[in-house]
Parts: C-alpha cells; sequence; structure tokens
C-alpha cells in the first residue's frame, strides 16, 4: 500500500515534558477529553484534585482571539528602551538567552522588544505547536466549508496507543465517571480515547507518547483524508507494507507544508518527525529548530486567527489555556491571577564534572529551556495583555526557577508600562473597549 503520492563521555541527551493540563474546564461535552469533567468536580471540591488559581477558571467561551479586528498587525521594530530593559533581566549570561516580547495591551501602539530574536535552538516540545497546527491543517484541506464535520472528527475518531509510543515516562491524567480522584500514569499500549483526547494530552501533559500518537493520525488523515480514521488492523497493514521512503516523504509533506501555507518560515521553525524513539526508527525525519522571533509570529498569527483559519486557531488557544498546575515561566506569582497559554519545553544534557551533579534543568553541557506564552491580566479583565518567547542555555543552574523569575520581572515591567500616571479605570475601560470589540 502507498501512502501519499504527489559522544564520548557525555551523559545521553535528557527530555524533561512536565506536566501542565489546559482547555478550559467546561469543555468536557464540547470535545469529550473527560479529564475535563474531572478537573471541573475538584474545583467544587466534588473529588480531590487541585483547586485552580483565578487565571485558570475561564470559561470555554471567554477564551476567544482578540486580534480578529486587527488582520494586518505586524511585529514593529523592536523598541530600543525596551529592548534594552528586557536585555537587563539576562545579566552577565546575556548571551545564553534568546527573546522576544510583544505588548499589545495597547494593539494600536504595539511595543515589541528583541534580544537575539532569530538565534535558534532546538525546539523540545514547542515543536508540538507544529504538530496541532498541522492536524487542523488536515482537518480543514478535508473538509474546508464544514466545521461541524472538523468536531466530528476530534470527537469521535478513536486512537488506540501502539508501539509508536515507545517509549514515554510521562504521565497523563485519566478520569472515570463516578471516581474519587483522577489518576495519572503514562500511556501502554492499548489505550484508547478520542482524537481531541490525544491532542489534549500531547499539548497539556506534553506527552511525547500522545505526540507520536498524534503525528501518526496526522499520516493518516493526510493520506486517507474522508476515509479516516481507519481501524486499527487498517492502520498495522498501512505502516507494515509501505515503503519506509514513502511513509518518511509522507510524514514531512504532513508536518512541513502546513508551516509554509500557514506564512512561517520553515528555515526559522520546523518540527521534523516523532517524539518517541519508536517513531523516529519506523518513519525517519528530519532535525527541528525554532527562533523566538518565529515562534511570536506564531502567536500573533494565532490571536489574529490565522493559523489555518480562526475555528483552528481558536481551538488551538484552548488546548493551550493552562488549567492546572503552572510550571516554569508560567509559575511565577505574578502570573496567579492572568489567564496564561503556554507550551514550554526542556532538554539538557551532562558531562562528569568535579562537585557537579546533573539534575534535571540543570545541564552542564547543555540546558535549553523555552517557554512560549500568550498573558491576558486579570483573566476576563484583560488590563495587560502581552506575547513572550523565550529560548535559553543557562548552564549548572535550574533552568525553571530562571524562566519563572524572568516571567516575574517581565510582568513587572509591562505593568510599570500601563500603571504608570493611569488611572485604574481607564486601564479597566479599555480592556472593556477591547473585549466588545470581540463579540
Amino acid at each position: 500500500m502507498k501512502p501519499w503520492t504527489v559522544v564520548g563521555f557525555l551523559i545521553p541527551l535528557l527530555f524533561v515534558w512536565t506536566s501542565v493540563w489546559a482547555y478550559p474546564l467546561d469543555g468536557a461535552s464540547y470535545t469529550g477529553i473527560e479529564r475535563l469533567e474531572g478537573y471541573r468536580l475538584a474545583q467544587e471540591g466534588k473529588v480531590r484534585g487541585r483547586r485552580l488559581p483565578a487565571g485558570a477558571l475561564l470559561g470555554i467561551d471567554q477564551v476567544e482571539l482578540r486580534l480578529r479586528q486587527y488582520p494586518d498587525l505586524d511585529i514593529p521594530p523592536p523598541d530600543p528602551e525596551f529592548s534594552a530593559k528586557i536585555r537587563e533581566f539576562f545579566g552577565t549570561e546575556a548571551d545564553r538567552y534568546a527573546a522576544a516580547v510583544l505588548d499589545l495591551t495597547d494593539p494600536e501602539r504595539p511595543r515589541y522588544a528583541e534580544h537575539r530574536g532569530s538565534e535558534s535552538h532546538n525546539p523540545g516540545s514547542v515543536g508540538k505547536l507544529v504538530v496541532i497546527m498541522a492536524l487542523f491543517q488536515a482537518l480543514r484541506d478535508i473538509y474546508p466549508d464544514n466545521t461541524e464535520a472538523r468536531l466530528h472528527v476530534l470527537r469521535t475518531a478513536p486512537v488506540t496507543a501502539d508501539a509508536f509510543i515507545k517509549t514515554d515516562h510521562h504521565k497523563v491524567p485519566f478520569w472515570h465517571p463516578g471516581a474519587s480522584a483522577l489518576t495519572y500514569r503514562p500511556l501502554e499500549e492499548g489505550d484508547r480515547a478520542n482524537l481531541w483526547t490525544f491532542l489534549d494530552w500531547m499539548l497539556s501533559a506534553s506527552s511525547n507518547a500522545a505526540a507520536s500518537m498524534s503525528i501518526r493520525e496526522l499520516m493518516l488523515l493526510v493520506n486517507f483524508r474522508e476515509r479516516y480514521p481507519l481501524s486499527d488492523p487498517e492502520i498495522e497493514r498501512f505502516f507494515q507494507e509501505s515503503a519506509r521512503q514513502d511513509l518518511s516523504t509522507l510524514l514531512l509533506h504532513a508536518l512541513q507544508d502546513p508551516i509554509r501555507r500557514n506564512g512561517l518560515d520553515i528555515d526559522r521553525f520546523r518540527q521534523g518527525g516523532f517524539f518517541t524513539r519508536e517513531g523516529k526508527r519506523r518513519v525517519p525525519g528530519t532535525g527541528s529548530y525554532a527562533n523566538p522571533l518565529e515562534l511570536l509570529k506564531f502567536l500573533l498569527l494565532l490571536e489574529q486567527g490565522k493559523v489555518v483559519d480562526e475555528f483552528s486557531s481558536r481551538e488551538i488557544k484552548r488546548l493551550l489555556y493552562m488549567t492546572e498546575r503552572r510550571i516554569r515561566y508560567a509559575s511565577s506569582p505574578a502570573l496567579s491571577k492572568a489567564a496564561v497559554y503556554f507550551k514550554s519545553g526542556s532538554l539538557y544534557r551532562c558531562k562528569p564534572e568535579p562537585n557537579f551533579k546533573c539534575l534535571k534543568y540543570h545541564g552542564n553541557v547543555q540546558n535549553l529551556l523555552n517557554s512560549v506564552a500568550i498573558i491576558e491580566s486579570p483573566a476576563g479583565e484583560r488590563r495587560l495583555y502581552y506575547m513572550v518567547t523565550v529560548m535559553s542555555d543557562v548552564l549548572r543552574r535550574n533552568s525553571a526557577v530562571v524562566h519563572q523569575t524572568l516571567a516575574t520581572r517581565i510582568h513587572r515591567l509591562i505593568e510599570s508600562y500601563h500603571h504608570a500616571g493611569k488611572p485604574e479605570s481607564d486601564l479597566f475601560q479599555a480592556g472593556k473597549s477591547d473585549r466588545q470589540g470581540q463579540q
């Protein structure tokens, strides 16, 4: 069956994807993502679970695209003063950071800061943004004028975890009606859920296993179109009988063509393949990379409704909305009342060194941490509105704490631009006017 027809002493590279759950909690019946109901009940004290910060409690109808009436808005030239202040936060290790910050609190007068914005790194888990964009692009290509058909596929297409998940230790949440608590464990072969749940596990729990299953489904969508979904025996036969080169061609087309079609630069933002060892063995891909400026362009296009289309952009933003324990950049106490739309990824490498212990986020050869965030603060009022992309490689330090501290400093800086000498009532009216323009 043919698919689509058109190092020394170094300790091995370690990938770290810590769990953060997303999608608004009232979206269970809309999506079929079962764990959302468990989290909703936890907020009511009916099952065991964490109480969420105020910024994580928006409803599905409150997570909206904020720049639809600014379709021509582009990233302005860097503001020298703003850029200098951001650069100061990095201190003597500024050459270990790359960042882009776009303040859109007043969309008529955006303010942009950049520090080494074109510096590329491995995107790690941030590359899953390419996967979600590509999958929604495939759905639109098949059903261009029928969003209900797309919703039907997301809600009802059954996905059964198979060998593509090997090997990933990251836990995902499971919820069964009537249970007293959610359970957490790594995906296992035979686990079955709808497509939307696997996308949620990929982005919110940052499961590499779920990401590889999502890429598998993307390839099937692109290849079989309206025939999707397939039965498990048909899927197994397709991957067994197809030539590896044909599968690689299909993979690269499915993942990378949407990058170009959505106005992004393939030379600056690319996900090259699967996230698990078995996926890479079965279907070889290419390298992955990203830089802060291109990631910021993705966020801007998302808010304008231009990532595939408005329907897709809105659903991707909802999938990025954090509705559980906040980590890394998003864990800053300054953001507790803010709605945070977030993706991050970390990888590190160590080598033997006197008086040094290799710990998570503390690599002494490589210690990459990438954060991509849209901040609306406070959630619901959204008096402050900005986007941040940060890529760092600060050695021997806890990069998660580094990003948390950076988030606080950037937030206070944005506050200083809009609160100094400006009455709180004026800020509220500005946010209110912007919300009315979105309705």
